[in-house]
């Protein structure tokens, strides 16, 4: 009896050992998301993919599940986001996007503890570059310098401009006094027509408030600081001429919150890497780019109707100027990443609707008052990679 008990009780164990053994979750596999520009040359582009999986244990909901596809759908040109369904809270690093609250517990690429980053899925994930000055660019660039070292850090840029409907979600109202159409040349009337063409008549300052504004409402860390204090509604109006307060303006690059892209991640975004063209994503302006080819050109475009650059980014040239962070006057060799520290104007980016094909080139900057909002002004958003 005690040798038939003994043979018993070691059945138990083995049983209770495999029980447990589906409870790990899978490993991801991460190529480089770095690249190295030197001599002119790019290497390394690539995209990290990832996902993890765990039990639901709270709150009723679904497993959590993240996987290299953003919520609602895929993002393109080297974005690295996830996905994540249920409820509850999850730990581990998934290097991605989460939307919703998945619960569970897991790793990606080992790591066990950490938090998960939240990411719209019309983010794209643009990745790292070493810019060690010494490259041939074409076209040839006046923020990409000879001499000027640069170490740009991943980010995520939206695939758009920041559109009618979206400034409106946040701010509860449009300003765009542009004449909105859609890619076939239509003319559009009623918000729910116009809310796919870009926003404009936006200052520089506007840009900061609806950045901060919008990270707020998110529950995302704001990057601007004016006079010390990151809430929009403590800033006052927004001035209508130059504010010194207004233009001493800070960013917290560090943390998760939407701000304007520095000139040099616009630029480096623009090309697409490997994309040596005139425009962004391609040497015929038409595939591209909304600019004006006569003095019959209007307004603006329904976003996203002509063809994305390497990255997945669309509008890159055309459509409306993009405000940037820096600001505007000539680089050199010691010139910081994040821009001039003084100036009078703020850069633009992009060319637009009123403006020639010139306008859209690649490597061509624009810059104008901080205060001044423009039919042909608008933006786009980035935030920090974590």
């Amino acid at each position: 009896m005690k040798k038939i008990a003994k043979i018993l009780a070691m059945i138990a164990i083995f049983a209770l050992a495999f029980s447990f053994a589906g409870c790990k979750s899978d490993d991801s596999d991460s190529s480089d998301d770095d690249v190295t520009i030197s001599g002119g040359s790019t290497s390394g582009n690539g995209s990290s993919n990832g996902s993890s999986s765990g039990s639901n244990t709270s709150g009723g909901g679904n497993s959590g599940n993240t996987s290299d596809n953003t919520s609602g759908g895929s993002s393109s040109g080297g974005s690295d986001t996830g996905d994540s369904s249920g409820s509850g809270s999850e730990s581990g690093s998934t290097g991605g996007t989460t939307s919703g609250g998945g619960s569970g517990s897991g790793s990606t690429g080992g790591s066990s503890s950490g938090s998960t980053e939240q990411v719209s899925e019309v983010f794209v994930k643009i990745p790292a570059v070493s810019i060690d000055g010494t490259e041939k660019w074409k076209p040839s660039s006046e923020v990409f310098v000879s001499g000027r070292k640069l170490e740009i850090a991943s980010f995520h840029m939206s695939d758009h401009e920041v559109t009618r409907g979206e400034y409106k979600a946040v701010m509860g109202s449009d300003p765009s006094k542009a004449a909105a159409y859609d890619k076939d040349g239509k003319k559009l009337a009623g918000d729910d027509n116009v809310k796919n063409n870009p926003v404009n008549c936006i200052s520089w300052y506007d840009a900061l408030v609806y950045c901060n504004t919008r990270s707020i409402k998110e529950n995302l860390t704001p990057c601007y600081a004016i006079g010390g204090k990151t809430d929009p509604s403590e800033w006052g109006s927004v001035p209508t001429k130059s504010n010194s307060t207004w233009n001493a303006a800070t960013c917290d690059f560090e943390v998760d919150g939407y701000r304007l892209p520095t000139e040099a991640e616009w630029e480096w975004a623009a090309r697409g890497s490997k994309d040596y063209t005139t425009y962004a994503g391609s040497n015929d302006i038409d595939e591209v780019a909304w600019y004006t080819v006569n003095t019959n050109d209007t307004g603006t475009r329904d976003v996203k109707t002509k063809k994305a650059n390497g990255y997945g980014l669309y509008d890159m040239s055309g459509n409306v100027w993009e405000w940037c962070w820096d600001w505007y006057g000539n680089l050199s060799s010691s010139t910081a990443s994040s821009g001039l520290i003084s100036g009078s104007n703020r850069c633009l980016r992009g060319g637009s609707w009123g403006k020639n094909a010139d306008a859209a080139l690649i490597a061509d900057r624009g810059n104008y008052r901080p205060y001044y909002p423009s039919y042909t002004y608008g933006f786009r958003l980035v935030r920090t990679a974590k």
